[in-house]
């Protein structure tokens, strides 16, 4: 029989509304166990998992997340046990796979129209392919914004045996810029132009100086434009601009504007472009000037687009009415889907313009 001299620990007691108030000055013993070791009653086990499952902030703690140390600390502030090691709470929450130091993004839908404005997109996804063999464009646009030109103090070194590269810790700041892009849905090459502001005489000049010239080079008769609802694109005014252009400039095409849902850039298949972008280009970041990165940039969209291939899309409209249900039938919606499917069989659509096309131009402007 071990001779181990028990452990005596304060029990605190949530009141049934007062949260960790309605302390009860009570104190069980904590009696040995067989092998002589001490063990925790099931109201610790629980009290430690609660705090873990709890956000700091709410419990008076000046953290973002908690750690194993943390909670046992918290523990002891609340008068649950007098002291508990930390393996002790890393054993009790890995068996309740339960761990409070990580975190990931995530939100709502805030966009009550966010059924009626992704569908379509969706299907523009889905028959893209079958959609250009008929002479129509499905192009997502959207914009890299401040784009920094870093020049480390030290130039970088190749990677070599048993080592990467080598990165200067330290650099200098040259400027940045703003990457204007357009993915092309059915194929995955990419155009685009930096410039240095992201208003929507820029987004302008974008549209004039490489999409347009694009689809005359490309000899489609209409395009499928995909964007988002951010300032740069002007909702109120992109749609009257477009149609005044078209009847100045007589172009041998039409172009047609499918906005994304608010809070919604996931939708968006230039924001994957644009990840790669990253990886490939801009991480490390080493950049003499701004004009160095610029042509970098060019550049890579040329060498991309000597290999690139369709993006692997793979959430339908199958997938979202799952999630989410549809609610649509009232809607124009069903008269917009009828036109894709119409583009998709090679039946010749209504002029441009005259239909009306769901927008946030009516909305607070909002992005992302």
């Amino acid at each position: 029989m071990s001779t181990l001299r028990p452990r005596w620990a304060a029990r605190k007691r949530r009141c049934e509304l007062g949260g960790h108030a309605g302390i009860q000055d009570k104190a069980w013993r904590i009696a040995p166990g067989l092998d002589g070791l001490g063990f925790f009653p099931p109201e610790v086990r629980a009290q430690a998992t609660a705090v873990a499952c709890s956000r700091p902030e709410a419990e008076g703690v000046p953290l973002a997340r908690w750690s194993y140390a943390e909670i046992a600390q918290r523990l002891v502030a609340l008068g649950v046990v007098v002291s508990i090691a930390t393996s002790t709470i890393g054993r009790w929450l890995q068996a309740e796979r339960i761990k409070p130091w990580r975190y990931h993004a995530w939100q709502h839908v805030r966009d009550p129209r966010f059924l009626e404005l992704a569908k379509p997109v969706l299907r523009l996804y889905e028959l893209a392919q079958v959609l250009y063999q008929r002479g129509v464009w499905v192009v997502c646009t959207d914009e890299k914004t401040s784009i920094q030109a870093r020049e480390g103090i030290d130039d970088p070194q190749p990677a070599a045996t048993g080592q990467g590269q080598h990165i200067a810790a330290r650099y200098e700041r040259r400027g940045a810029v703003q990457l204007f892009a357009g993915l092309s849905v059915p194929d995955g090459q990419t155009c685009g132009c930096c410039r240095e502001r992201r208003c929507f005489v820029d987004f302008q000049a974008f549209l004039l100086e490489v999409l347009i010239p694009e689809a005359v080079r490309r000899g489609v008769w209409m395009i499928c434009l995909i964007l988002d609802n951010g300032p740069t694109h002007a909702p109120k005014q992109l749609e009257a601009w477009l149609a005044e252009q078209q009847a100045l400039h007589h172009w041998p095409f039409e172009i047609k504007l499918f906005w994304l849902p608010k809070y919604a850039s996931w939708l968006d298949q230039v924001e994957i472009w644009f990840s790669i972008l990253q990886r490939k280009v801009l991480s490390p970041n080493h950049f003499e000037s701004v004009t160095h990165l610029k042509r970098i940039l060019l550049e890579f969209i040329q060498h991309h687009n000597r290999t690139a291939q369709p993006i692997k899309w793979s959430y339908t409209i199958a997938k979202l009415e799952k999630k989410f249900g549809d609610d649509t039938q009232d809607s124009l919606l069903p008269s917009i889907l009828e036109l894709i499917d119409q583009l998709a069989e090679g039946q010749f659509p209504i002029p441009a313009y005259t239909m009306e096309i769901p927008c946030l131009a009516d909305q607070s402007s909002g992005r992302n």
